[in-house]
């Protein structure tokens, strides 16, 4: 991780986008990318996002303020949610859990590893994801 206040520091200078990629156990990838805004530490850094574009379901609650949590600070999730990320409600995404391997047929504990959940869809339990920036305006950047 780069870090809260580093991307932060990054995204005042411009607009930026987010993407995330994600690969899940039968080696599928897949992407959504977001237009966003990150605020600072005044207000837990919320983020704030639209969607763009991606080959999977979104499973992030737009243009709502997302408050960043984690179990001993500020989170309303239970304790079997695992590491810190931007919650709304706590069984729609978590990108940064613990890294778990499934069970059998692919089963994993909800909660305890790393997985997407669109509302009206399934779990995407996954064995890799990236979070990554960059600005809208690549020419510039040339």
């Amino acid at each position: 991780w780069l870090g809260l206040q580093k991307i932060y520091s990054i995204t005042r200078q411009g607009n930026y986008i987010l993407r995330i990629e994600l690969q899940d156990w039968r080696g599928n990838r897949r992407h959504i990318e977001y237009s966003f805004s990150l605020g600072g530490p005044s207000t837990n850094f919320t983020l704030q996002l639209s969607r763009m574009s991606g080959s999977i379901p979104n499973a992030l609650p737009e243009h709502a303020e997302l408050r960043f949590s984690t179990a001993d600070r500020g989170s309303n999730c239970p304790e079997s949610i695992l590491g810190g990320w931007w919650h709304s409600e706590c069984e729609e995404t978590n990108l940064n859990g613990r890294y778990v391997v499934p069970r059998s047929r692919g089963r994993l504990d909800r909660g305890k590893g790393l997985y997407w959940k669109p509302k009206k869809g399934r779990y995407y339990l996954l064995k890799s994801t990236k979070i990554m920036i960059h600005p809208t305006d690549l020419k510039s950047f040339a």
